[in-house]
């Protein structure tokens, strides 16, 4: 199974790897300072699960984040729902680098006294 043409993937990442990756070109972070070299590809969630993966995986973290939207169709890599944890969920494994072309948007999270949240629009 691949992706859904059209539906945005969503990547939590330091604002100092995206400056990073604003420089090279590319972001290749695959999750928490592990590579894509590392991993064999990038994490990313769909838009529903991003609450989860911030409260499971970034809660420790204080150093600033920011969400990535990604539109999987610019990637021009292999964007792959795939569970590698044993659970019922499929998230999108980006099996390449992420082109800065490929980022619609980018959110600076907001750090609450419950965690890591997408900033509320007005």
């Amino acid at each position: 199974m691949t992706h859904q043409p059209g539906r945005p993937i969503y990547h939590c990442s330091l604002v100092s790897d995206w400056r990073s990756a604003q420089a090279a070109g590319e972001y290749t972070i695959s999750y928490r300072g592990r590579t894509l070299a590392d991993e064999g590809f990038v994490h990313a969630s769909f838009a529903e699960q991003v609450p989860g993966v911030l409260q499971r995986f970034y809660a420790d973290l204080t150093e600033p984040l920011c969400l990535l939207r990604i539109d999987p169709d610019l990637v021009g890599a292999d964007v792959v729902p795939e569970n590698l944890m044993g659970g019922t969920e499929l998230f999108p494994h980006i099996y390449g680098p992420v082109p800065v072309s490929a980022v619609t948007d980018v959110e600076v999270l907001v750090r609450t006294s419950d965690g890591w949240n997408r900033p509320a629009r007005g």
